[in-house]
Order: C-alpha cells, then structure tokens, then sequence
C-alpha cells in the first residue's frame, strides 16, 4: 500500500513538473523572434560613435529595472537549469507570467506584490499614511524600512552605481553630439539621473526636434507600482529617426488646439489647451531596456509624463514604425484573418493601424489634466486606476480623432472603416496581455462598452463584424464618460468602470482560446544589440 501511494505521489509530481516545463515552454514559443536591425550607415560618424553608448547606458537602466520589478536578477536565474524558464524569466524580469495576469510560473513564487519591489513587501497602506516625510510620494524615491519604520530613500542613492555609469555615459555621448538639441539633452539628462529632478531634462528633450538620433532613458511609466501608481520605472529606447515618415506626420500638430476645442465634451472639461511645440515623428526601435521590454513591447512612446511639461509645451509622440509592423504582420493580421468577418477584412490594414496608435499617443496630450474640482492632478486623483483608465482614454478619443480628421478632410488614405475595423481585431491583440497590463484592462473595458452599444456583431460562426453608425456614437459616448470622470478627479467612479469590465468575461475567453489555439503569437521578444546592426 505504501509502494503505492509513493508511486501515486511521484506520478503526481512528475506530471506536475512535466506540465510546467511544457507550459513554460510553450509560453516562451508564444513570442515571436524579432531581430532589431536598422541601416545606420547614412548617421554621421559621431552619430554611428553615440549608438554603442546608448546600448551600453541601456543595459544599466534595464538592471535597474530588474531591481524595482523583482529584485536580484542573477539570484534568481542561478537557481534555474532548464533553458525555457531562464529564457521566460527574462522575458518577464522575474518569476511572474505579465501577459497572464502576472500568475507566477515558477514554483515556491506567490501571487507578484502589489508593491513590487518599490515598498517593503509588509507595508501596508495605513503604514504608508502614517509616513510623515512630506516626499513619500515622490515618484523618483523608494520606500525602505529602517530602525522600526519607514524610511525615502532617493532613487539616486538606491542606485547609485547604475545611475552614476549612466550619466558617465551620456556626458560621452553629449561630447560626441553634434545636434546641439542632442548634445544639451544628453547633459541634462546626465544631472537628472544624479539629482532626481527629471523637469528640466524634460524640458531640453521637448527642444530637441531635428537629430537624427535619440535615447528614452530614466524612471518614466508608472504600471509596476501596483499599490499606489507612484513610483516610476526603469526604462530605455534607443532611436533612429525615419525623415520619410515624420515628414507625412508634421501638419498634424498644428491641428491639435482645434481638436481639443472641437473635443464632443461640456466646455469646462477642455479648458486646458495643450502646449503648441508638440511634434510628431516616426522612428525605427534598435535597442529596449526596462519596463517598455518586459513582456509586451511598446509600439509606441508619447512622452514626458510631466503634466506641467505637457501643458507648458506639449509632448513628443514617437511612432515606433518597425516594431508596429513586426506585430501588424506577426499578430493583427493574423487575429484578423480568424476573428473578423471575410467581409470586412479587407478594411485591416497597416496604414490604419499606425494611424491608430498614433492619435492613441496624440489623444494622451488631449482632454484634462487638472481636475476641475480642484483636488490636483487626474494622475493623484485616480491613483492605482489612473493607468487603466487614461489608456482607455486614449484608445477611444484616439479613435475619435481619426473619424474628425478623415471628416475634416486632413486624412486620405482610406476610410474611417479601416481604423474601426483595425481597431476591433487590436482589441483582442491588445486583450491578451492579461487585466495585469493597463493597456489589456483597457481594452476589456473597450470591448465590453462596445458590446453593451451594439457597436459589434458577434456572427454565429465566431467571427465579427463592426456595425459603423454604433461604433461611431459609441466613440463619441465613451470619449464624454471618460473625460468627465478624469476632470472631476472621481476615484470611485473609476474603480467601478475598472472592477465592472477589467477582466476577461468566459465568450471573450473562449474567443481568446480560439486565438491561442491557432498559434498566433502573444507579442515580440527581440534580438538586438550592437551584432544587428549595420554600420
């Protein structure tokens, strides 16, 4: 009888470690290999001197990213042997599934912190609240107990090294710079990492309008911290500006304070207006780190987060037109071809797509960032739900933008069919990423609002078809919910939008599964660095 229950037991752990090995590999073949190449040989030679310095201070911000998502990252992956979960691993910065509601897939993990590794994982919010220096919320410090209590520790101190070898080097990179736009940027960006005040850098990087060449570094999004939206992340981008594409781009900033003014919203929600040196631009990704690397790929940057910096000159809206397309070709046309009706799949296309996210990244700048009930900023109002919500923000008024622009006459490539229906099949691209991701919880709330307007038709044989007129007003009527929610601050009003329709409901499921089932990938993992490009 002992025999076996010993043999039951072992079959029972076998098949277990069995099934999280063929889980995490197939998890890990989910990705698509996407190498990230680019002709460099038309920069200047300076310009072809400042890449490797990029790449270099990239890998440094990702370290530093591995220590606010997890912790010690060799720690971790010296305890693995099998390939495919070290691979998963660093596909997710740490032991936790970010495209599966950050389930942990290694064994002896529990559920991810919501604190991250920003707080003490005992923290809890009524210690926070007793935390009487005036900085604890600062977006730039983590939070570390000491002697009993709580003590904010500078995210230059906490990381000291990284960001001291990441200043050396862009101080280099800035000698080398010939764009004095660049060359002032790369400076200031320098003493911002050392002192952790971010404005001024902002600032000098919204000057930068003609080099050829540019670098995303510093803590910037704020998804990780889960318990309150504070703390920022880790990330980097290294740039290369297409002329060709951001020339077809430009005249759409002139447009933007007629936009805001036109927005379909009560006139006190758009009173701000936004800043006039905004810029459009297309670009070609060479190198990720950090946050924007972990799991999903970002597609696109619109930045700086600073509302101050927003309203006073605008933001800058980088198109990623390389990773765009790797997961147009790879994901949305594929999803495409099985979840939309054979009739409509003609409207999916890339130019759609890449207007899209863009009006996506332009719709940001948009609406109110002041609540106008005069409790601070959207951002400090909604708290933990700001994220999912302004993303919703700017799927839906993204959408709207591009109906007013092909009716204004500004767009002409296409019809408006093409975005919506593109939009529809992003959706379910957008949904996998799991209610962890602020964009995938968005995309939930999206695709259920849609359901409940009749926006969309679920045909009987799975596939769907987008009903124009409802789509268009169902635009309109999600664009005012939001708004109004944003300007008048309303944390509870948020949450309920969030909690009611942020996760996967079973059709949606089963549609997902069908996704799943047909092999299409998840996202992109890249291959990259100084071996694929070409100088």
């Amino acid at each position: 009888m002992r025999r076996q229950i010993l043999f039951f037991l072992i079959l029972i752990f076998t098949s277990q470690t069995m099934y999280s090995q063929y889980s995490v590999k197939s998890r890990v073949e989910s990705y698509r290999k996407v190498k990230l190449n680019a002709d460099l040989s038309w920069l200047s030679k300076k310009e072809k001197e400042i890449i490797p310095l990029f790449i270099e201070a990239s890998k440094l911000a990702d370290d530093i990213f591995w220590m606010q998502n997890f912790g010690d990252k060799n720690a971790l992956l010296s305890k693995l042997t099998d390939e495919y979960e070290k691979e998963f691993v660093r596909i997710n910065y740490g032991p936790w599934d970010i495209l599966n509601d950050e389930n942990p897939f290694l064994s002896g993990y529990g559920d991810k912190p919501l604190c991250a590794n920003f707080y003490p994982k005992e923290m809890t919010k009524e210690d926070f609240a007793k935390i009487s220096d005036p900085n604890k919320s600062n977006p730039y410090s983590i939070i570390v107990k000491e002697n009993g209590g709580y003590k904010v520790v500078p995210y230059s101190v906490a990381y000291k090294k990284e960001i001291d070898g990441i200043a050396g080097l862009l101080r280099k990179a800035s000698g080398l710079a010939e764009d004095p736009g660049l060359k002032k940027y790369l400076s200031m960006r320098a003493d911002a990492l050392q002192t952790d005040n971010y404005q001024p850098s902002d600032f000098a990087w919204m000057d930068m309008k003609s080099s050829n060449i540019d670098f995303v570094v510093g803590p910037i999004e704020n998804y990780t911290d889960k318990l309150f939206g504070y703390r920022t992340s880790f990330e980097a981008y290294v740039l290369i500006k297409d002329p060709e594409w951001s020339s077809k781009l430009e005249r759409f900033t002139s447009l933007l304070p007629g936009l805001q003014k036109g927005l379909p919203v009560d006139e006190k929600y758009k009173q701000e207006s936004p800043g006039s040196e905004s810029d459009l631009n297309a670009y070609d990704a060479i190198y990720y780190a950090g946050d924007c690397n972990a799991g999903s790929k970002t597609i696109a940057i619109n930045l700086p987060n600073d509302e101050e910096v927003q309203i006073t000159k605008g933001s800058r809206r980088l198109q990623l037109k390389n990773i765009m397309k790797a997961k147009f070709d790879n994901i949305m046309q594929p999803i495409a071809d099985l979840i939309i009706t054979p009739e409509q799949r003609k409207y999916v296309k890339f130019n759609a797509f890449f207007e899209n996210t863009m009006f996506h990244e332009v719709a940001h700048g948009l609406g109110i960032k002041n609540t106008i009930t005069g409790t601070g900023t959207v951002r400090d109002a909604l708290k933990e739900q700001y994220s999912a919500l302004e993303e919703g923000k700017a799927d839906i008024l993204g959408l709207y933008l591009v109906t007013k622009l092909y009716e204004m006459g500004e767009l002409k490539e296409g019809e408006v069919m093409d975005n919506y229906v593109t939009f529809l099949a992003g959706i379910f691209r957008s949904c996998r990423f799991g209610a962890a991701s602020a964009h995938g919880k968005a995309n939930m709330v999206r695709f259920y609002y849609f359901q409940d307007k009749g926006a969309f038709t679920r045909n009987a044989d799975g596939t769907y078809s987008v009903n124009f007129d409802k789509m268009k007003d169902a635009v309109i009527s999600s664009s005012q919910q939001i708004i109004k929610i944003q300007g008048d601050g309303d944390y509870n009003a948020a949450k309920s939008v969030i909690e009611k329709d942020g996760f996967i409901k079973d059709e949606l499921k089963k549609d997902l599964d069908r996704i799943n089932n047909a092999g299409i990938p998840v996202d992109i993992v890249f291959e990259q660095g100084m071996d694929y490009l070409k100088f």
